[in-house]
């Protein structure tokens, strides 16, 4: 069954629509929906084949490798000459403007990703469900964290998206292709079965400790007239706003606002990805204006849908938690709250449990401290157009986190070695910000030299 031959009105609704090339890809893969989801073999021969999709120019002429049953092989083949193509509107021009913003922040990038973009994507109530059915994201934190890294660091790496020898559009193509195998899961079959009604699918009995993924969301249980596809066009196009608005908008409420060409530019890259994951054209924004509307409208329709119990404190909680491990000073370990709350609002910090108390001198500190730095940087730009005390800090937290969370090399990004020396080449130059005195790059070395000597020993 297809989905036009379902109610005419059905596609009017974007929560209603998902991913018709992944979800048609992975119905053919798995076939039929049984009971206890598929068979494990077939996910571990899946793995497998994705894991071969490391640099775009491996996408070229792909071809499924031996031993594979040949219904999947044709299905993989199929979707790979597909899904991997860029859009006919990508600029160029834009994604390098993007590549180049992204490299400037640097460290104050992977800041945000942290306390903005991370805790933003699980405001949304099915989202963090799913989220949290599927990587029991509150105790594997750091690797989910990671597992995001992986994807945007190809992605705004220079090259990333354009260049045979980037990995963004590889990497892209694989989380497309999870998304679709998590609504397989969910749904307990093919999305067009599903949706015929009765559209509600009860929650089952729990994996015992210890269980899998797949049985996890197996048994998650799903209402679709209430709660839309798992995974559906307007969570996929909301997230996409967390990596792209959220991002941009952090910039700002640091006072390291990019220009407007830049911003827009990053937007535009940004839906170059979308696109790539598979998120209709429709649903995405051109300019901030049209993305915070977006953005707050979609939050405003999810915050009257509670869901309980509600995984979002747990999610954001283990999250913050993960950040205050590498803060060893006691005095500072609330500012990763605190400046999460500043970055996303109130509303927000509400939804993700992120209101409760701090001390009061730890408050005290981070706000004087933070209206302190945006006086200085006030004055300091007077004679230093490029200074920023806000940016150094940001530099200097995003380093932390960056070498000691997603760069351990007892624990590294799962990256072809060729991105992976890349990127670790790109986080070393990241020592020295050239729009800085060199008296602020010495303090900046000096507050991140514990960490580059951990991760160099």
């Amino acid at each position: 069954m297809k989905l036009d031959d379902l109610d005419p009105g059905l596609n009017a609704n974007p929560a209603l629509r998902a991913d018709p090339l992944a979800d048609a890809t992975i119905a053919r893969i798995f076939g039929p929906g049984q009971p206890g989801g598929p068979d494990v073999a077939t996910i571990d021969l899946l793995n497998g084949e994705i894991a071969r999709w490391q640099l775009n120019g491996d996408l070229d002429g792909w071809r499924a490798g031996p031993g594979l049953p040949p219904d999947m092989a044709a299905a993989l083949e199929d979707y790979v000459a597909q899904a991997r193509v860029l859009p006919d509107w990508a600029d160029p021009a834009a994604i390098g403007r993007a590549e180049a913003l992204f490299m400037d922040m640097s460290m104050a990038s992977c800041t945000l990703l942290f306390c903005a973009s991370l805790p933003q994507c699980y405001v949304i109530p099915d989202l963090a469900d799913v989220l949290h059915a599927a990587g029991q994201l509150e105790r594997h934190t750091d690797y989910r964290v990671r597992a995001t890294a992986a994807m945007i660091f190809p992605v705004m790496m220079r090259g990333g998206l354009t260049t045979l020898g980037g990995g963004g559009v590889a990497q892209a193509i694989k989380v497309r292709l999870i998304h679709a195998t998590i609504r397989y899961l969910v749904l307990r079959g093919d999305v067009a079965d599903a949706l015929v009604p009765p559209r509600r699918l009860p929650r089952l009995a729990a994996p015992a400790q210890g269980g899998t993924m797949v049985q996890a969301l197996y048994a998650l249980g799903w209402d679709i007239d209430s709660r839309g596809l798992p995974c559906n066009q307007e969570e996929l196009a909301y997230t996409l706003l967390t990596f792209n608005y959220v991002f941009l908008h952090g910039l700002r409420r640091l006072g390291l606002g990019a220009k407007h060409r830049d911003e827009e530019a990053y937007i535009h890259t940004w839906n170059v990805l979308g696109h790539v994951l598979g998120i209709e054209r429709g649903l995405m924004s051109e300019t901030m204006a049209d993305a915070a509307a977006r953005f707050a409208a979609i939050q405003a329709a999810a915050r009257t849908q509670p869901r309980e119990p509600d995984p979002r404190p747990v999610l954001a909680g283990a999250l913050v938690a993960a950040m205050q491990h590498y803060i060893p000073p006691r005095l500072l370990k609330p500012f990763p709250v605190l400046l999460t709350r500043r970055l996303v609002g109130k509303d927000a910090s509400r939804d993700l449990g992120l209101d409760g108390r701090v001390s009061l001198l730890s408050r005290l500190v981070f706000v004087l401290g933070f209206a302190l730095v945006r006086t200085i940087d006030v004055c300091g730009r007077l004679v230093f157009p490029g200074f920023s005390i806000s940016r150094l800090i940001t530099r200097i937290l995003g380093y932390n986190l960056t070498v000691r969370m997603l760069m351990d090399q007892t624990r590294p990004l799962k990256l072809p070695d060729a991105l992976l020396g890349e990127i670790t080449e790109a986080v070393d130059t990241w020592q020295n910000d050239d729009r800085a005195p060199r008296w602020v790059n010495a303090l900046e070395r000096r507050f991140t030299g514990r960490a580059r000597a951990a991760r160099q020993g």
